[in-house]
């Protein structure tokens, strides 16, 4: 299945129905009155947070959503029918956004959570309604209101508790595989990570988090290197980032500058994830002797002072691999209500830069696509004279 996170779309809910004007009229029944009934009230679209969906790649092949309208009023003082509603599932981690405003209009972020989007019409009132001690045959009726139309643009981020940093090929797949269910491709060429996974680490009977695992950065990946940073809006929720550094890469690059060069492309794409708590994992140990990684170790605490917490693992011998999953999971559990209060900060802060970035990348494109336009353009102006 095909992985977006981002796409447009239009809600429309239902129009109310229309009142009816109507008089009864039976035989042998004079001076009936009026018996036009009111209209039906238009559907409403909601949105509801479903699990089981990871992509909003629906979205892109039906972008327009619409309920039902309400029905008009019939005589006999008999109501129309109410338009039904349409309940539209939508994955967790959805933001939602106004096109118009560019306003932030809810989140969805919880199994079976409800929100309505777009609300129905407001029905229409029948004659029956306006007759008084005055006017016993009225002939006035309303019509029913139009329901809600937006347009909408969905933007899907991940909802997990560790988020996985680090250049491609430095063990981050092969890590979610280790200590989790999930089964990512793993291969010895880069960016066989193409979109976003997620992994459940669970420790005992009661207790678990979720590991987010992105395609990997690589220099300039800001200026849209690689698979660009597009997909590090998927760590905008995560409570704590992980980053992996490979002991001994196969093209002897200096780890330390592999760190930093991550850490700068992190810092270009968003501030607020950049100042979420940091830990490092020194991966692949199994391919380096002790006193290099000693080493290595010493130069990485003098190059990062400020970093959290640091692990040497492997993912394929598992040293290293239940001392740092069971500190994560402490980590986790043992959060002051403080360091909640400042995630949560963070939280809507990355989510805004993210949004803001995807604004910035939706505006390229529409420039290239109407560069190429004017080009194709230039071309059709060509006249060709052909001679015998």
């Amino acid at each position: 299945m095909k992985f977006v996170d981002e796409a447009s779309i239009r809600v429309e809910a239902g129009r109310g129905g229309d009142g009816c004007l109507s008089f009864r009229r039976e035989k042998f029944i004079e001076h009936g009155g009026p018996d036009g009934g009111d209209g039906g009230a238009g559907g409403s679209v909601y949105f509801v947070g479903d699990e089981a969906l990871n992509t909003l790649v629906d979205f892109r092949f039906k972008p327009r959503y619409r309920a039902q309208s309400g029905e008009s009023g019939k005589g006999r003082e008999r109501t129309g029918a109410k338009g039904e509603d349409l309940y539209v599932k939508v994955p967790l981690g959805t933001a939602v956004y106004d096109e118009e405003t560019d306003e932030l209009v809810a989140e969805i972020k919880f199994q079976g959570e409800l929100l309505k989007i777009a609300e129905g019409g407001r029905y229409g009132l029948g004659n029956t309604r306006f007759k008084s001690s005055t006017n016993r045959a009225p002939r006035k009726t309303t019509k029913g209101q139009p329901g809600e139309i937006f347009d909408l643009r969905l933007e899907m981020r991940l909802i997990a508790d560790v988020g996985l940093l680090g250049l491609p090929n430095a063990g981050k797949s092969t890590f979610v595989s280790a200590v989790s269910d999930a089964r990512p491709k793993i291969a010895d060429y880069p960016f066989t990570t193409l979109v976003p996974s997620l992994g459940v680490v669970r420790q005992g009977f009661d207790r678990s988090f979720v590991v987010a695992d992105i395609p990997g950065l690589i220099e300039n990946a800001s200026e849209g290197a690689g698979l660009g940073i597009h997909f590090l809006k998927h760590l905008s929720r995560t409570r704590v980032l992980l980053h992996l550094v490979e002991i001994n890469p196969v093209d002897a690059s200096d780890p330390i500058e592999n760190y930093k060069l991550i850490e700068r492309e992190l810092g270009r794409y968003s501030q607020a994830i950049a100042e979420k708590p940091r830990w490092i994992a020194l991966s692949k140990c199994d391919s380096a002797d002790l006193e290099f990684i000693e080493a290595l170790e010493a130069r990485l605490k003098a190059a990062a002072p400020d970093i959290d917490q640091l692990f040497v693992i492997s993912s394929v011998s598992g040293e290293g691999i239940d001392r740092l999953t069971g500190a994560l999971g402490q980590y986790l559990l043992e959060q002051t209500e403080s360091e909640q209060s400042r995630q949560t900060e963070l939280e809507e802060r990355a989510g805004q830069e993210a949004h803001d970035y995807s604004l910035l990348l939706r505006e390229a494109r529409r420039k290239r696509r109407s560069s190429d336009d004017l080009e194709d353009e230039d071309d059709s102006d060509v006249i060709v004279h052909y001679e015998r």
